[in-house]
């Protein structure tokens, strides 16, 4: 999900002008998440259609997750595809009006204002969506390569308008009955357009470039790549198809195992690119994100488990695991990591590029706080297993504690950003 420049090879990307502010909502956006996770921990017992619930979901989902990737996708794009970002307005747009309208989205879900505050965020919201998404279309058909990562991209960009934008009408569903059946109705649609279609999607494509990378890998596969993108559309398209025609419940084994497929085929591939790594030592951001590859088959599994296994009165408890895991588990984790392998190279070519010629400059993995980042990463893992084991046994102490930790971890992982953002050149 994220990009990295050698210091000693450095080549023209986006400004850091135009990526650094996503990263600061980003890290901002998971604090206030954590809070609220914090504040509103025992809500987790019940229902997941609840204000609170739906305002900590969807901050995860926009201001820490989509923020966080366009700010990096905007200076991955140029890399991926060997030219030059389209346009910066529509990236400066992408961030105005996505900032302004996250904040007016989580202020009605929170108040259960479902009427002009939530609707007046769910419009803006689109409109930064739609410049990104025009600004990596004419970005990759500007460029003269178009591999099977510019295509991730360039799908996951697709789904995450067509997300945005089923969410905007059923947003206005709540007054004018634009579908014939209620919002609650075609929430899971809503739901997996994102998880799938833009998360999965992006964080499996870009990760196959990125990882290879960071490992110092030169393992590559095409073919196989091009069989998860397929397999993840496929999947996708196969769950609406159930959905809308609410076909027999038993069909959904069929998207999931494409789903599940295509996340195997990827643990693999990131298995084959560490086995032949030319740098044996992993340090822990690349561990990390490791980990988060993992953590992609949990949800899989939780929601195999919650069409088939378990009784309607314990759907509720794994709906609630199945959301927890992916934005507090895989997207949260891979986030973690790659944060501190790719934040520190934007901020060193912004502080040591000039300077590099002219002597010995720090490396960049000294501009973040290691100490810092081993007990956030810690704090995380902790809190994420005893919030999970919360979640499924209904315990307020297991939440309570649990959602402690997340909110330490992210006030760590703010310290540490702002610790790598405000450096100060060393001579």
């Amino acid at each position: 999900m994220f990009t990295v420049q050698s210091p000693a090879n450095l080549q023209q990307t986006t400004s850091y002008k135009v990526v650094l502010p996503f990263y600061v909502y980003a890290a901002l956006s998971l604090l206030v998440a954590t809070v609220l996770l914090f504040i509103h921990s025992t809500q987790f017992q019940n229902h997941y259609f609840q204000s609170h619930i739906l305002t900590i979901t969807h901050i995860m989902a926009l201001g820490w997750g989509t923020m966080i990737i366009f700010g990096a996708s905007h200076q991955l794009v140029p890399v991926i595809i060997e030219g030059k970002l389209s346009s910066n307005l529509y990236a400066y747009l992408t961030f105005f009006f996505c900032g302004i309208g996250i904040p007016f989205i989580a202020y009605g879900f929170y108040h259960n204002e479902f009427t002009d505050t939530l609707q007046c965020g769910a419009v803006l919201v689109n409109l930064g969506v739609l410049c990104y998404f025009i600004n990596v279309l004419m970005s990759i058909l500007r460029s003269q390569k178009k591999d099977v990562h510019a295509w991730y991209l360039l799908g996951a960009a697709s789904w995450l308008f067509s997300t945005t934008f089923f969410g905007m009408l059923l947003v206005f569903n709540f007054s004018y009955s634009i579908f014939s059946k209620d919002s609650l109705s075609y929430l899971e649609i809503h739901a997996h357009l994102g998880i799938v279609g833009w998360f999965l999607l992006l964080v499996l494509g870009v990760g196959s470039r990125l990882i290879p990378m960071f490992l110092i890998s030169k393992y590559t596969n095409n073919k196989t790549l091009w069989v998860i993108f397929i397999l993840v559309n496929v999947g996708l398209l196969f769950f609406i198809f159930v959905k809308l025609f609410q076909l027999n419940s038993a069909y959904y084994y069929i998207s999931t195992t494409l789903l599940l497929a295509a996340v195997l085929l990827f643990v693999n591939f990131c298995r084959l690119a560490r086995k032949v790594r030319i740098r044996k030592s992993v340090d822990e951001q690349v561990q990390i994100s490791l980990i988060s590859v993992v953590l992609m088959i949990l949800p899989i599994i939780v929601l195999s488990v919650l069409l088939f296994i378990f009784p309607i009165e314990n759907k509720l408890t794994f709906s609630m695991l199945y959301g927890f895991s992916i934005f507090f588990g895989w997207i949260t984790a891979i986030i973690l990591g790659m944060t501190f392998k790719t934040l520190p190279f934007i901020v060193w070519n912004r502080v040591y590029s000039l300077r590099a010629r002219d002597g010995k400059t720090p490396a960049p993995k000294e501009l973040f706080n290691n100490t810092i980042f081993s007990f956030m990463s810690i704090l995380y893992l902790t809190g994420f297993v005893l919030f999970g084991i919360g979640i499924v046994l209904k315990n307020e102490l297991f939440l309570k504690i649990g959602s402690a930790s997340l909110l330490v971890s992210a006030c760590l992982y703010v310290v540490n950003v702002g610790i790598t953002l405000f450096h100060k050149p060393k001579v």
